[in-house]
């Protein structure tokens, strides 16, 4: 199917401010992006580059006074995530090099300080793809999504003593407890289909059975299109926007999408 997404982003700029974004979609193996809009106001030179996540980054000097960047993509991608219960834990010396950065603690996810606590969450489970459906399962019970309740971002051990939390912070909670088992996982921000309120959304990927497969807690299903905007350890590689030096003013974010007709 097709999903036809948008982000608008308004500021006001004091002085002249370097900005760096994260707003294009990459194709992969879960998603091909059939066209795409990207436009500033007003127009300023842009300096794009691929981080070391493979994701899409722009760098912009951002005038002083009002400043706005919208985006449009048309993305091809699945109905629903696939799911694979008994997917099986890979042994890390068998793992891809490219994984192996996502079983380190990173600045949100200190996976050294949930050893027993992932332990003890999946007891009796398969390793691999059922343990991973057990901690969702466990955040699902013991932390309440709470979307827009969460502005500033907090650690996978500041969101286990919270009783409820905003989807960034309960994947970082999820990747934690997997990298604690030696599941590489990574966070993932990008757009979901039917999200209410709609917003960009963050969930988690986890490599078992020799694959990425997606995690979501703030939900029972994984039903819905998904784009993936950015890949990264944790909130800190994936943020959509870093502004350098003096603060602006975010006057307003508006996120859209909707399934549609194939653009062609």
């Amino acid at each position: 199917m097709w999903l036809h997404a948008t982000c608008l982003l308004e500021f006001t700029i004091p002085v002249a401010t370097p900005f760096l974004f994260m707003l294009r979609p990459r194709s992969g193996g879960q998603q091909w992006v059939g066209r795409e809009a990207y436009i500033l106001t007003p127009s300023v030179p842009v300096v794009e580059f691929t981080d070391p996540f493979g994701n899409l980054c722009q760098r912009v000097m951002a005038p002083a006074g009002k400043f706005s960047v919208q985006t449009s993509v048309h993305v091809e991608c699945a109905e629903a995530a696939d799911i694979a219960p008994g997917a099986h834990f890979v042994e890390v010396q068998h793992l891809p090099e490219e994984t192996l950065p996502y079983l380190l603690p990173s600045r949100f996810c200190e996976s050294d300080r949930f050893t027993q606590m992932a332990a003890s969450i999946v007891v009796g489970q398969a390793p691999g793809y059922d343990q991973c459906t057990a901690i969702v399962d466990y955040i699902r019970r013991t932390i309440r999504y709470s979307p827009g309740e969460g502005q500033d971002i907090v650690s996978a051990c500041e969101v286990n003593v919270k009783t409820e939390a905003v989807c960034r912070d309960l994947a970082h909670l999820g990747i934690a407890c997997c990298r604690a088992l030696s599941i590489p996982a990574r966070l993932v921000v990008g757009y979901l289909e039917q999200l209410k309120p709609m917003d960009l959304h963050a969930w988690f990927e986890a490599y078992v059975g020799g694959r990425w497969y997606t995690f979501d807690p703030t939900g029972d299903h994984l039903n819905g299109g998904r784009i993936a905007i950015a890949y990264g350890r944790d909130a800190a590689d994936v943020a959509i926007y870093t502004q350098f030096g003096d603060p602006v003013d975010l006057l307003d974010m508006t996120v859209t999408v909707e399934r549609v007709e194939a653009p062609f």
